[in-house]
């Protein structure tokens, strides 16, 4: 039942640890009073059990059981490689 986890797509910001990665997440929204797009980034780690993904990545990943205290998600893809 994969499809009703959350899933989302960034950036890796951070590859220093063992089998975990960083990954900012970016969303525009709309500005309720001053009616202009702000972007939001949040950042959270994510599990790569093969430590695969490297800093500048486009990474896509879901959620999934807790790993450690922080670490709830788990890389799935790697959608595009730096350069």
């Amino acid at each position: 039942m994969e499809s009703n986890k959350k899933t989302f797509t960034g950036q890796v910001v951070s590859d220093k640890m063992d089998k975990t990665i960083v990954v900012a997440i970016s969303s525009r929204t709309l500005h309720p009073l001053y009616k202009k797009y702000v972007t939001r980034t949040k950042k959270v780690k994510a599990h790569d059990e093969a430590n695969d993904a490297h800093i500048g990545d486009t990474v896509r990943i879901v959620e999934c059981r807790p790993y450690s205290k922080d670490k709830c998600w788990r890389l799935t893809q790697i959608v595009e490689r730096a350069r």
